[in-house]
This record gives structure tokens, sequence and C-alpha cells, in this order.
């Protein structure tokens, strides 16, 4: 045998054998199901907003406003997460990128950041650093309104896309395992920065690509029904902004937040006003949350030295004499991928049966929940469509209604000029999720085959979705 061939035996053993083990050590990600479950079995965190505002007296400051002056000269991530344990808090959420687009890691995108700060420190890092060294689990915030970068609603260029997936990589590559990633400024009323400017699944499948095992919510989701899961893993409710969860019949993976003071970044009231009762907050939102599957967050402001005040930390303390976590929650039932990708039916051309006086076929497909089609009530079997004007592809349908109704009902589809069967389904859930294999097609339409009552359809909605 050749001194050529020899070796290339031995390299051939030596890779049988090497395969098996490195193929072991391949961790699958895990199911949504089962990271809804984890989300939701944490219970309680913390949220911290620390940032530029934190020295302007406002939650959204100048946007041009210099790096200098943020300097907390006693930055202290280590008390943070002391003060999370005291309140038996199982996490901490930190805001990397608020509003106004001050970057408190050292990013390589932008010099708008800590680095060129008086601290000259990475937050993040620090932060991540000391939760864990604590025992907690770490997520991130980060704002894709910008508008120090000027990421605003019909501004949003390429170049801001990129910088949007590179300041993402750079969170979910540096700083360990996210066990969730909070994006806030997004298809919001005041942000109007859409889910197409800054296409959500293209975020979504970066976040996964880089940690399949990390929860994506987006913080804006009031408009979308309680009972769907759109453009998040996970349900979220700003309950300063007036959302609510309901206390009674939620069954979806979610989430609550609330700040412990008046503000969500510090003011300098903050050391001698009162914060929220602390019973109140075990009583009235941990406790009942939990037991409707909603996991709360309760944000804390540390102060312009980067320590949380006194009064902060002795709310924090009663709450953990009160409140500590029983346990994993009772098991979530399954809600199904989310939807992620672009609604190609909104605003397109709308056609329908008899329509009720003023309630019109374009209310079905005008991206507002609050709004419907309803079929006058003489149409014995009524029908919706949609015509997209050419052949598009599309793989997903919804129907939304504003309270359950519709019972059973059939889709088709039309190509070249001939109508084809897509699927019947008996469904009497809020929001029905057909899912089927790609077609192509000009037209969509849905036949009512039996509802309980007069027919109405809040949002329908076409999808082309990656699979």
């Amino acid at each position: 045998m050749s001194i050529k061939l020899f070796a290339l035996s031995v390299f051939t053993i030596l890779l049988i054998n090497i395969a098996p083990a490195t193929c072991q050590n391949i961790k699958e990600p895990q199911s949504l199901t089962v990271l809804q479950q984890k989300f939701v079995d944490l219970r309680f965190g913390m949220f911290i907003h620390f940032n530029i505002p934190t020295y302007m007296n406002a939650d959204w400051p100048d946007p041009d406003a210099s790096p200098t002056i943020f300097n907390p000269t006693k930055l202290n991530c280590d008390q943070w997460a002391k003060a999370a344990k005291s309140a038996n808090m199982s996490y901490g959420c930190l805001t990397t990128k608020h509003h106004s687009g001050f970057c408190i890691w050292d990013t390589k995108t932008t010099d708008y950041n800590v680095m060129n700060s008086p601290l000259k420190r990475d937050v993040v890092k620090e932060f991540t650093d000391a939760f864990r060294a604590n025992g907690l689990k770490v997520m991130l915030y980060y704002s894709i309104l910008d508008t120090h970068h000027r990421l605003r609603p019909n501004a949003i260029t390429q170049k801001d896309f990129e910088m949007v997936k590179a300041q993402i990589t750079e969170l979910l590559t540096n700083y360990g395992k996210i066990e969730a990633l909070i994006i806030d400024g997004w298809d919001a009323p005041w942000s109007r920065i859409s889910y197409d400017d800054i296409q959500f699944e293209d975020i979504y499948y970066l976040v996964k690509s880089l940690q399949p095992d990390c929860v994506l919510m987006d913080l804006n989701g009031a408009k979308y029904p309680a009972e769907g899961l759109y453009y998040t893993d996970i349900k979220t409710y700003e309950m300063g902004a007036g959302q609510r969860v309901s206390k009674e019949t939620n069954r979806m993976p979610a989430l609550a937040c609330l700040p412990l003071n008046q503000n969500w970044f510090w003011k300098t009231s903050f050391p001698t006003t009162p914060v929220k009762d602390p019973v109140k907050l075990v009583n009235d939102n941990i406790i009942p949350l939990n037991k409707v599957d909603c996991n709360f967050i309760l944000n804390v402001a540390p102060n312009t030295e980067g320590l949380i005040d006194d009064n902060a930390l002795a709310a924090l303390k009663q709450i953990g004499k009160l409140w500590h976590n029983d346990g994993p929650a009772p098991k979530l039932t399954p809600t199904g991928a989310p939807i992620i990708s672009t609604n190609l039916a909104k605003n397109k051309m709308a056609n329908s049966s008899w329509s009720d006086d003023s309630e019109i076929m374009d209310f079905a497909n005008d991206d507002d929940f609050t709004t419907s089609w309803v079929s006058n009530p003489k149409v014995e079997k009524p029908w919706y469509e949609v015509d997209f004007g050419h052949d598009i592809a599309f793989n997903n349908i919804t129907i939304a209604e504003q309270k359950p109704n519709i019972t059973k009902y059939h889709l088709e589809y039309l190509k070249d000029g001939k109508w084809t069967p897509i699927l019947s389904a008996e469904n009497s859930a809020k929001v029905k999720i057909n899912r089927f294999n790609r077609v192509w097609g000009n037209k969509v339409r849905v036949w009512i085959d039996k509802a309980d009552h007069q027919v109405s359809i809040a949002e329908f909605g076409v999808y082309n979705e990656r699979r």
C-alpha cells in the first residue's frame, strides 16, 4: 500500500468514527409549543429601560442628543440582577436600543453607541454577564423605530434594513443564549413602520437562524385578535397603553408589561415619588395573569448613575416576600406557527355577495380588525372574494371574525378562468388559519356553508409563506 493510500484509509476510518459523535452534539431546535411553555413558565421578570432617555428626563428625547451625556458613573448590573432576585423574578430584559437610536453595546454598525460615551463599556455584555451569574435568564429589547438614524415611516431604505439585520445579528451572536428578543416600534400607530417597510418575515427567519430557540415578540400586536398569533411567537400587552389580556378567558401564551414608576425611563422625580403598590402588583397582576398563561414583566428604571433607586429596591423586596414562583404553568394548547408573511389580500380589489347596507366588502381586507364586511341576511349562501389582478402564489388563507360565528366553509381559487377547490373546513374558532400546498391564481373565494347567525368577516388574509 502506498503512503498516500494508507493516509487516506486512516483519515476515512477517523472520519467514520468521529462523525456519529459530532452528529450527536448537534442540538435540534425546540418546537414553538415547547418554547412558549418555557416562556410562560418563567412567570415574572424585570424590564430595564436604560438608555439615552435616562439622561433627558423624557421617554422620547432629542434624537441627536450627544453620546457624551450617557455617563452612568456607578453602573452596577449586579445590583440590578440582585434586585430582580429579591423579587423572585426569573429573568431580565434590557433596552439595547430604544426609539432614539442609541446603542448601549459595542456595535460596529454606527458611531452612535456607548463606546463613544464617557462610559466606554459594553452595557449589554455587563447586563448579560451579571444576570447569568445570578442564575437569571436573559432577554433583550430592540426598537425598529430609530429617530436618530431616520428609520421612520415612508423613509426606510435598503441600507436601513441592512443596519437592522446587522444589529440584531450582533445582539444574537455576541452575548450567549438569548431567551427572547422583544421588538418594539413596528406596525404601531405611533411608529407607522409597517411589516412591509421592514420585512417581518426576513427578520423572523434571521432570528431563528441565529438562535433557533429564541422567542421573538413584537410589542405592538394590539390591533390583532387575542385569539390569533400574528407577527409574534407570544401575544403581547402593554398595559400602560391600555392593552389588557383577559384574566378570565385568555389561553394564548402571553406577555404583559407595566412600569413600577410612572414612566418607562428614569425621571428626576422618581426617588421621591411613590412607586406602584407591591401588594396590588402581586394580587392584581402577577397572580391573575400567571393563571391565564401570561408572563408579567415589571419595568424598573435605573437612574443616571446606573443604579436602581432605594424606593424601587424596597418595593421589589416586598414583592419577593409576597410572591413565589409555584412552578410550571398548565400545559399550553399548541397555537400553530404564527402568521409572519405579508398579507397579499390587503387593500386589493374585493367582491362579495350582497352586503348589508354600507358594510361592504372593502371592510374585510382593510387591515382593520374593528371593521367588517357583513352579508345581507337575505343571502342564503354568502361568498367573499379577493381579486389580485394577476396570478400570484399563496399557501395560507385566514378568516378572522369579530365574534365566532362561521362554522363551515370552503375555499377555491381562479386560474385561467377555472375555479378549483382548495379545501373545505369545519372550524368554529374566531380566527381560522388554513394552510395548504402552494397554488397559483388571480382570485380567491370563500363560500360560507354554515353560520350561527348573520355572516361577517373582519379580515380576510392571504399569504405565501416560506415553507
